[in-house]
């Protein structure tokens, strides 16, 4: 399953880029899809997500409140990136939330990789 959790949020950095830069340049069809894709990706996210929380709280103890962070981190950085994205749609600055969503991924990125036991299996 953390295979499947990277990919789903690589898509989603993937995705976001690509829905910034076709807002950016007056598509705003072809941004709206790649916005809802996104949010569809948002929800392989989470599923992903709590299906390695549930790994955690059911065979690995001692990571209960670096687990809890990770997530709060998690959601957080999936709220800035849709955020991100809105701003893009309606064309005003979104300086803030992409200083918040590098925070945020930091955050997620270091405890999953660097401190959490599943963090590459």
């Amino acid at each position: 399953m953390t295979h499947l959790h990277i990919t789903s949020w690589v898509l989603a950095l993937i995705l976001l880029g690509v829905a910034v830069w076709l807002y950016r340049f007056g598509k705003a069809k072809p941004g709206k899809i790649v916005h809802m894709i996104l949010r569809l990706d948002f929800l392989l996210i989470l599923y992903s997500g709590g299906s390695l929380i549930g790994n955690y709280f059911e065979g690995i103890s001692g990571f209960t409140g670096e687990l809890i962070i990770k997530v709060i981190a998690g959601i957080w950085t999936i709220a800035a990136i849709e955020m991100i994205a809105n701003k893009a749609k309606k064309r005003q600055p979104a300086r803030t939330w992409w200083i918040q969503f590098f925070i945020a991924f930091i955050i997620a990125v270091v405890l999953g990789f660097g401190r959490l036991p599943l963090g590459i299996m």
